[in-house]
C-alpha cells in the first residue's frame, strides 16, 4: 500500500453502504412470536411494539389497489427459506406473518420484525436492509414482494415510495465522561468496567443488535483461568510469551501480549460475575473456554450494561452510527458525532472515546488491498471500517502491519445450494473432503501447493490456500467416491474425523462419524456440478480444461502425485505415505471449490499497554482510545495464528481499555 493513497483516504469523509453476511450461529424455528430488539434506552419492547415503531414519516404513501385476501410466499434467507402470510385489503398490506424461519437467533430473526414493521408503517418495498443482517432482510422482503404479486400489486410503486426519515436535519447535543462506539464483546465490557468504575457512559451500535461477533464465536481463551486451573492445565506464562513474539518474528508489542496472557485469566470470572458464564474446555491441551449458548449471549451482554451502564445514569443507542470524532483546538479528541436510524445527528461530548468498531473485513476492497484475499468474509457485514478511518482522521498512525486477517475455516462453495435438495450430511460431503488430508489439493491454475495434511489444523488450512489464490481445489475421483458411499471416511483411511467447527455439523452430529456410509456420493456431487459450485471431467485432462486450470500444469501434478501414491515418497511436499490414496485408474474426476472464511479483521490502529491509540510519532492522542479487533494489530505480525484469542482479547482488552479510559475521563473532571 502506498502511504500517499492512505493518506487521501484519511481525509476523505466515510459515506459508505453497509453490506452484511453473517456467519451461521446457534439457529432456531421460531414462527411470529420473535424476540424483542434492544431500544435506545436499553429496555427490551416485544415483537409488536418494535414493528409499530415511529421512526419515519409515512407521509409519502401511494395509493395502491390489491386483490383482497391473504397469499402465501417464501424467499431464501441467510440460513434458509423465510415463509410469509402476508394480508391484504382493497388498498394496503394490512397484516405480515412469518410463518417460518430459521435466521440466526439473536441476529437474522430480530431483523425480520424491523423489516416487517417498516414495510407495514410505511406500505413500501424502499426499506434499506437492518445493517448486520442483509441476506436476511432482504429474503424477507423479496417474500413479501412476491406476495405483493400474487395480489396484482404494483411491486415497481412501492419500490419507489422512499420513505423520509423523520428527523432528517435534527441535531441533539449529549454528554458523558466515555463514550464506546460499537457494542459488540470488546465494547461491551469496556462501557461495563467504566461504568463501574463511576463513569457515566454512553455505548452507540450501528445495528439493532448487541454483541457483535460475539454471537457467532464458539470459544475464548483466558489463560490460567481459575475453571483451567481446577482442572490441571496450566500454561507456562514465560515460555508461552517468548514462544508467542518469536513466532510473529518479533513484530508485535510485547508488553501487550504479556498483558493478555497474564490477565485473560482474570477475565474469565469478571465475565461469571457478570452473569456471562463461559465453561473451561481443555482442547488438545489448550485452555478454551466456550461462550454460553447462542441464544442467550446477546440478552446476557444487555443485562450487563443495563446493571452498570444505565443505572450509572449513562445509555445504551443501538441503530446509531459513529460518523465523526470531534477534537479541540490542541487535537484532542473529545468526543463523537453519530446519526441515528431516524435521522437525527447526535454531537456526543465526552473526556474519553473508546474505538471497539470491529474492523473492516467486510470491506472486500480494502481487504484485498492491504493483505491481497479474496476468499468469503464470514465475520460481521457491518463492519466495513468506518471507525479506523475516523480515527485515521484525527492523526492515528496506520500501523507497519496493517492487513492482517483472521482467516480461520475452510468452506466449500457448494454447500448452501445443496442443502436446498439434500438433507445437512449429504450437502456437506464436498466441504468434508476439504477438510480432510487424504485428498489431491491445487490452486486455481492446477499447481499442487501444500502437504494436505495442513488441512487436520485450522490455521495452517486457511493460510495455506489464502497464499494461492481466492479458492483451491479439492480433487475427488469416483473410486474414492464409491469407497466413501460403502465405507464412509473410513473407507478413504480418513485419520479423524473433519476439523470443523462444531457449528457445521451440529444439525447431523449424529451421522458424523467415520464410519457412516456417504450415500449417493456420487449424486450429490454431480449436482454441485450442475449448480456451479464444482468441477468434472471424464479424463484429468477434461476435468483440468473445464475447471479453468492450466491442463500440462494439472496433468503434470497429477502424475507426480500418483507417483508418490504408487512409492509412498512425496518428494514435493513431504506428505506421509499414511495420507497418499490412489484415485483409481478411471474417472470421472470431480474439482470441489474450496474457499477460506475471513472472520475478521486484525488492527487498524496502534494502541500501548493501556490502550490509547497513538500518532504517526507513537504518541497517544489524548482522549482515544481502541479495544477489540481495532487495536488487536500489536498481538500479530502478519496475520492471526492464534486459537479463540480473537474472542479472549476482545472481552479482555475491552475490560482493561475501558477501566483506563474511565480513569483518563475522571481524572480531567
Amino acid at each position: 500500500m502506498k502511504r500517499k493513497k492512505w493518506n487521501k483516504l484519511i481525509v476523505m469523509a466515510v459515506c459508505l453502504s453497509l453490506f452484511v453476511l453473517l456467519l451461521g450461529g446457534c439457529k432456531q424455528k421460531i414462527s411470529d412470536q420473535e424476540t424483542s430488539n434492544v431500544n435506545t434506552n436499553n429496555t427490551e419492547n416485544s415483537a409488536e411494539d418494535t414493528t409499530s415503531s415511529n421512526s419515519e414519516s409515512t407521509d409519502s404513501i401511494i395509493t395502491q389497489k390489491y386483490k383482497a385476501g391473504t397469499y402465501k410466499a417464501k424467499a431464501q434467507g441467510k440460513d434458509g427459506l423465510i415463509q410469509v402470510e402476508v394480508t391484504f385489503s382493497d388498498t394496503k398490506i394490512t397484516d405480515i406473518k412469518i410463518l417460518s424461519q430459521t435466521e440466526t437467533a439473536g441476529l437474522g430473526d430480530d431483523a425480520l420484525i424491523t423489516i416487517k414493521g417498516k414495510v407495514l408503517e410505511g406500505q413500501t418495498l424502499a426499506v434499506d436492509a437492518v445493517s448486520g443482517a442483509t441476506e436476511s432482510s432482504n429474503g424477507l422482503l423479496a417474500a413479501i414482494e412476491d406476495a405483493v404479486r400474487q395480489a396484482n400489486g404494483d411491486v415497481d410503486a412501492l419500490k419507489s415510495n422512499i420513505v423520509t426519515k423523520e428527523n432528517e436535519g435534527k441535531v441533539e447535543k449529549m454528554s458523558a465522561d466515555v463514550v464506546v462506539i460499537g457494542a459488540g464483546a470488546s465494547g461491551v465490557s469496556a462501557a461495563v468496567t467504566a461504568a463501574d468504575k463511576g463513569a457515566k457512559v454512553i455505548i452507540i451500535e450501528k445495528t439493532a443488535v448487541i454483541g457483535g461477533a460475539s454471537n457467532l464465536s464458539w470459544a475464548g481463551k483466558f489463560y490460567n483461568s481459575s475453571a483451567a486451573l481446577d482442572n490441571g492445565v496450566k500454561v507456562e506464562v514465560e515460555k508461552e510469551i517468548a514462544n508467542w513474539i518469536a513466532n510473529n518474528h518479533w513484530r508485535v508489542d510485547a508488553a501487550t501480549i504479556r498483558q493478555y496472557v497474564t490477565k485473560s485469566g482474570e477475565t474469565y470470572d469478571w465475565l461469571a460475575d457478570k452473569g456471562y458464564q463461559t465453561t473451561f474446555m481443555n482442547f488438545g491441551g489448550e485452555q478454551l473456554h466456550l461462550l454460553p449458548p447462542y441464544e442467550d449471549r446477546q440478552k446476557l451482554l444487555k443485562n450487563m450494561l443495563s446493571e452498570s451502564v444505565v443505572k450509572g445514569g449513562g445509555e445504551v443507542l443501538t441503530e446509531t452510527t459513529g460518523k465523526k470524532l470531534l477534537t479541540n483546538d490542541s487535537g484532542d479528541v473529545v468526543g463523537v458525532s453519530a446519526e441515528k436510524a431516524d435521522g437525527t445527528t447526535l454531537e456526543i461530548t465526552a473526556k474519553s472515546v473508546i474505538m471497539a468498531t470491529g474492523g473492516y473485513a467486510a470491506n472486500a476492497e480494502m481487504v484485498k488491498e492491504l493483505f491481497g484475499f479474496e476468499g468469503v468474509n464470514g465475520g460481521l457485514g457491518q463492519n466495513i471500517g468506518e471507525g479506523l478511518k475516523m480515527a485515521w482522521a484525527v492523526g492515528a498512525k496506520v500501523p507497519d502491519n496493517i492487513g492482517g486477517q483472521m482467516l480461520h475455516q475452510t468452506l466449500a462453495r457448494a454447500t448452501a445450494d445443496l442443502k436446498k435438495e439434500f438433507d445437512s450430511f449429504k450437502a456437506s460431503y464436498p466441504l468434508m473432503t476439504a477438510y480432510l488430508p487424504n485428498f489431491m489439493n491445487v490452486g486455481p491454475s492446477g499447481a499442487r501447493f501444500r502437504d494436505e495434511a495442513a488441512t487436520l489444523t485450522a490455521v495452517a488450512a486457511a493460510n495455506t490456500s489464502a497464499f494461492n489464490g481466492p479458492y483451491h481445489l479439492v480433487i475427488v475421483s469416483k473410486a474414492q467416491l464409491d469407497l466413501l458411499n460403502k465405507k464412509g471416511m473410513s473407507g478413504v483411511k480418513a485419520p479423524q474425523l473433519p476439523g470443523m467447527p462444531p457449528e457445521f455439523y451440529e444439525d447431523f452430529k449424529d451421522q458424523f462419524t467415520l464410519d457412516n456410509p456417504w450415500t449417493d456420493a456420487q449424486k450429490v456431487f454431480d449436482a454441485m456440478v450442475k449448480n456451479g459450485d464444482g468441477y468434472k471431467g471424464d479424463t484429468i485432462e477434461e476435468l483440468a480444461k473445464n475447471a479453468g486450470m492450466d491442463v500440462e500444469t494439472f496433468t503434470e501434478e497429477y502424475n507426480n502425485y500418483m507417483e508418490a501414491v504408487k512409492t509412498g515418497v512425496d518428494t514435493e511436499f513431504g506428505k506421509s505415505a499414511d495420507y497418499l490414496f490412489s484415485m483409481g485408474e478411471e474417472g470421472p474426476y470431480y474439482a470441489v471449490i474450496a474457499e477460506i472464511n475471513n472472520l475478521g479483521s486484525v488492527g487498524g490502529l496502534l494502541v500501548n499497554k493501556d490502550f490509547k491509540v497513538l500518532d504517526d510519532k507513537r504518541v497517544p492522542i489524548k482522549g482515544l482510545f481502541a479495544v477489540g479487533l481495532e487495536s488487536e494489530g500489536v498481538l500479530f505480525n502478519d496475520t492471526y495464528v492464534g486459537n479463540g484469542v480473537g474472542i479472549g482479547y476482545s472481552f479482555t482488552s475491552g475490560r482493561l481499555g475501558g477501566g483506563n479510559a474511565a480513569d483518563y475521563a475522571l481524572d480531567e473532571k
